[in-house]
C-alpha cells in the first residue's frame, strides 16, 4: 500500500473576499466559488488543491504552509503592496532564505528561495 500524501489544504479566513483578492493579486491564483461559504483554488496555480472558508477567527500555531519563489524580495514587495503584513523578515536558514507573512484573512504563511 502506498503511503498517503497531502492532497488538499483548507484555510479559515476572517475575510474570505480579501483572502481571495490577495492570493489572486500576488500569486495569480484563480478561485471557484461553491456557494458563499467556500472558495477553492487549484493545483495548476498553487501547486496543491485547496480552499478557503469563512471563520470568526484564525488560530495561530498550526501547520505552516511554505510557498517557493525564485525572486524573494519581489514576492515580499508584492505581498506588502497587496495588504499582506510581514511578520518575520527575510532570514537565512540552511538551504536558502525565507520570510513569513500574514494575509488579510489572518493566515500566516512563508515564502522561501534557495538563492
Amino acid at each position: 500500500m502506498a503511503s498517503p500524501q497531502i492532497d488538499y489544504v483548507e484555510f479559515a479566513s476572517t475575510d474570505l473576499a480579501a483572502s481571495k483578492q490577495f492570493f489572486s493579486t500576488v500569486f495569480g491564483w484563480r478561485f471557484t466559488d461553491y456557494g458563499p461559504q467556500y472558495s477553492a483554488f487549484a493545483r495548476a496555480e498553487a501547486g496543491l488543491d485547496g480552499g478557503f472558508y469563512p471563520a470568526e477567527s484564525v488560530q495561530a500555531g498550526g501547520p505552516l504552509v511554505v510557498l517557493r519563489s525564485a525572486a524573494l524580495e519581489q514576492t515580499q514587495a508584492a505581498i506588502e503592496a497587496a495588504g499582506g503584513v510581514i511578520v518575520e523578515p527575510i532570514f537565512a536558514f540552511p538551504g536558502g532564505r525565507r520570510f513569513h507573512f500574514r494575509e488579510p484573512g489572518g493566515n500566516v504563511l512563508a515564502v522561501w528561495s534557495d538563492s
